[in-house]
């Protein structure tokens, strides 16, 4: 029997460092998407805040002690949703109100931490946190790592959920993980679908029996200094995202993909919304060939281990000395 969902990405260009503003932007982007009969939206890798492209663009970025650096971290500290931010009451509403999932990346801070978060929203229920598990390269200049907690799926009425991000893609054990909790859509979250990162997102789709919805943004310099002026400028910040070519940095390009490995649709390099009708029965279907988390996963020979403890990395001993 079919089993039709109406799935979206919106590939747009986000408001960097400014979360405050970009939060509102977010919630028409899901107002229109919705409003189109879609009822799971995903948007690219640190959608609230902007993906921290100076890492990879500007050449003295990773210089000790970079006062620009240094200085957009504090901005991102500062901008950075924390658990429970009440700044996300408006989408969790429309959330509520429109019966969808929307999947969302975000600059986080914990304590004294940024993570990069990709946050699922559910009707009804607080959002489902994916701390990445390590940030790529570059990226640990800025986030720290997730733990094993935040590895997991939402039940929606019409079957299971779940985000990866980036390069954990490439992990085996984390794929391995994810398609031992059945998803039937995983967004695969991506600053720029570039053609590995396609790769990557096709192999997921036909490994896992799924579909998967491959998010990308796009950005230009211009927003990066359109975002700094919004929370108010910085000049040592604004020195080093000048170092960076002033062109287009990110370049969309996501992809609606079937559980064989196809593409549904796909998004150029622009700002567009890229929509279709995804049939969840092929999951079920394609499984008949290749099941990694059943017949092809020899539990008699291989079998995994995952730790889905919180790591805090301090424990108060409530018992007082004597």
């Amino acid at each position: 029997m079919d089993k039709i969902l109406k799935v979206a990405i919106v590939q747009a260009a986000p408001i960097p460092l400014c979360i405050d503003q970009g939060i509102g932007q977010l919630c028409k982007y899901v107002a229109d998407a919705s409003g189109a009969g879609a009822e799971l939206i995903a948007f690219g890798e640190t959608f609230l805040g902007g993906y921290p492209i100076w890492l990879d663009e500007a050449p003295g970025a990773a210089l000790w002690n970079h006062p620009g650096t240094k200085a957009l971290h504090r901005i991102l500290m500062d901008q950075a949703i924390v658990p429970g931010d009440a700044r996300l009451a408006p989408l969790q509403k429309l959330v509520d109100e429109r019966n969808i999932c929307v999947s969302v990346g975000a600059h986080e801070r914990v304590r004294s931490s940024l993570y990069n978060n990709q946050l699922l929203f559910r009707p009804e229920q607080t959002p489902l946190d994916h701390r990445k598990l390590v940030p790529t390269h570059g990226e640990r200049l800025i986030w720290n790592r997730g733990d094993g907690s935040t590895l997991s799926v939402h039940q929606a009425t019409w079957g299971h959920v779940g985000n990866l991000i980036c390069w954990e893609h490439w992990m085996p054990l984390a794929r391995a993980a994810m398609h031992n909790l059945h998803e039937d859509v995983h967004v695969a979250c991506w600053p720029s679908v570039r053609e590995t990162y396609a790769i990557a997102s096709r192999h997921y789709a036909f490994e896992g029996g799924c579909h998967v919805l491959a998010a990308g943004t796009v950005m230009h310099r211009a927003d990066l200094l359109n975002g700094l002026t919004m929370v108010g400028g910085d000049a040592d910040a604004q020195a080093l995202i000048e170092e960076i070519p002033d062109q287009q940095l990110q370049f969309g390009g996501s992809l609606i993909i079937a559980p064989d490995g196809s593409i549904v649709a796909e998004a150029k390099d622009d700002a567009m919304t890229l929509t279709a009708e995804i049939n969840l029965a092929a999951g079920a279907e394609a499984k008949a060939a290749l099941d990694t988390d059943g017949h092809y996963s020899r539990a008699d020979v291989f079998e995994l281990s995952v730790d889905t403890r919180e790591k805090l990395g301090v424990r108060w001993d409530p018992h007082k000395s004597e």
